[in-house]
């Protein structure tokens, strides 16, 4: 008996072969929606944000105020709880799956500031 996808599968089944998705948060101020479109690292059904400019970047900012993150990978959509963290060695780890995935020189490039991340449960 075959079980029928869900739009959870066909969202995790994107997250596993797309190198950027689109995120959606609400903004602190002005409260409207705002998305980005951010690389990301999914594994073990988990998915890991490095923000570019780190506790200085907006959608980061806007997170702390707001955590509910909307995550569309080409049309396969999500609402999650999006889990910040400061944790040196949970930021570090989240920068290794970034340099693994991306490659050690364009996180170099694109990334200025290694001092938060943000993981939202798939």
């Amino acid at each position: 008996m075959s079980k029928k996808p869900t739009q959870n599968d066909a969202l995790k089944e994107r997250l596993s072969r797309y190198r950027q998705i689109t995120i959606t948060v609400t903004g602190r101020k002005s409260r409207h929606a705002i998305s980005n479109p951010v690389w990301f690292v999914f594994e073990d059904d988990k998915l890991y944000l490095l923000p570019v400019q780190g506790s200085d970047t907006q959608w980061y900012k806007n997170v702390l105020q707001e955590p509910a993150l909307r995550i569309d990978a080409r049309g396969a959509e999500a609402d999650v709880e999006a889990v910040p963290t400061t944790d040196p060695s949970q930021v570090s780890s989240v920068v290794e799956k970034f340099r693994v995935k991306y490659g050690a020189g364009d996180v170099k490039k694109y990334y200025s500031k290694f001092d938060v991340a943000v993981v939202a449960q798939i």
